[in-house]
């Protein structure tokens, strides 16, 4: 065949650009998995931070902290009570925001809050632990974090 007659590329030049493409697939894919994890991880902190926010807004309007993630949410109706004060948005008050599973507890001098991934190794890699202290708690593996775990700095 004539050069000049023929069009498009073969398949031989079809099938090494693909061969390029997937190299460098194969590069990038899990240096995106690891900041993905890793802004994940740092708005986990950001929503501790948001709670104790909230928490301390809730202690200076009804004398307490509050039990429970809800407590600080939306009312389910009508204005802002104990049962629902309105100080974090909804979804942060389901417990399940950004990757990671809040679970907020009473405790007889204050509160804890738990952060997880939701999947782990995948939404995260580290688990926190925060009280009333305002000390956020980190531990790198699937164990939830604690009061003894190191200190996040």
């Amino acid at each position: 065949m004539n050069r000049k007659h023929r069009r498009g590329f073969s398949l031989m030049e079809l099938l090494i650009v693909i061969a390029i493409i997937l190299i460098i697939l194969a590069i990038a894919v899990p240096k995106f998995d690891k900041a993905r994890q890793g802004a994940q991880e740092m708005a986990a902190i950001r929503h501790i931070q948001t709670l104790h926010s909230a928490q301390t807004q809730y202690y200076s309007q009804f004398g307490r902290f509050a039990t429970s993630l809800v407590e600080l949410g939306p009312p389910a109706s009508g204005q802002a009570s104990p049962a629902g004060s309105d100080l974090i948005p909804s979804d942060l008050a389901t417990g399940n925001k950004g990757g990671y599973l809040f679970v907020m507890q009473s405790t007889p001098t204050g509160y804890g809050l738990n952060a997880n991934p939701a999947v782990y190794n995948s939404t995260g890699r580290r688990t926190f632990f925060s009280d009333q202290t305002l000390v956020i708690h980190q531990n790198w593996g699937q164990e939830s974090a604690t009061a003894s775990s190191g200190e996040l700095k």
